[in-house]
């Protein structure tokens, strides 16, 4: 039996590493920096808050057997990969890609209209059901979705929903909203939860105030109320399993 937490996590405690060229916040252990008790909550290992520059970006890297979720703030993302994949990532499109048993890709801040902005996105990675895969890639927009205020599932595996995009996770699921200044949502039961403001802030029940930034590691519990006392937008995971 999980016993039932809350775990508060301010913005500031993150770690982070800062370039010339991008500006990161790193909510788990993430490259060099490391910290063996703070690794993952439930299936997520990465929610990283980037801040990239314009004409600037990651460059062709590798990744395997993982499933990735970018949700970008502001700004555009242009992605390439391996396996012939390309597209823009804009606020309110929804995109994953599968690591599967090895892919290539790039992420840069380079669309035609990026008009010398920085970009600014959360980039998730969550474990697959199973290793060994077919690499894969899906985006969607789901702009109209958020408009209704609620909590939208943006990426998913579970049989559930019917999210905007799957993820080859069967107990993971991530939510977006979106939320004017006194808008609510009530979080899911789930034996895990992972709350992210990426931006505004909010009121959680059992936490109290949280701003862009923040995040809320719940175990065991869920069903607490949050509002926004300023326009808000946070992305929630549900996770019915962890890593070992």
């Amino acid at each position: 039996m999980r016993t039932p937490k809350v775990d508060l996590r301010r913005a500031v405690d993150r770690f982070h590493t800062e370039l010339d060229w991008l500006d990161s916040r790193h909510s788990f252990s993430f490259g060099h920096h490391y910290d063996e008790r703070n690794t993952h909550h439930g299936l997520l290992l990465v929610n990283n808050d980037d801040t990239v520059a314009p004409g600037t970006g990651f460059d062709t890297h590798p990744h395997r057997d993982m499933e990735i979720v970018t949700w970008v703030l502001r700004g555009s993302l242009v992605h390439q990969d391996s396996e012939g994949h390309n597209g823009v990532i804009y606020p309110g499109l929804a995109q994953r890609m599968s690591a599967g048993t090895g892919i290539l890709h790039s992420e840069k801040n380079d669309a035609p209209d990026a008009h010398d902005q920085p970009v600014h996105f959360v980039q998730m990675w969550v474990l697959p059901d199973e290793g060994g895969l077919t690499p894969g890639y899906q985006q969607a927009e789901v702009d109209a979705e958020l408009l209704a205020g609620g909590l939208v599932p943006v990426a998913s595996g579970m049989a559930r929903h019917d999210a905007a995009i799957r993820i080859n996770s069967s107990d993971a699921a991530l939510y977006a909203a979106r939320l004017d200044t006194g808008g609510s949502v009530r979080l899911p039961d789930a034996p895990y939860l992972h709350l992210f403001i990426a931006r505004g802030a909010v009121t959680l029940e059992s936490a109290g105030e949280l701003t862009a930034g923040d995040a809320v590691r719940l175990t065991a519990t869920g069903g607490h109320l949050l509002t926004a006392t300023a326009p808000a937008e946070l992305l929630l995971w549900e996770m019915h399993t962890a890593l070992g």
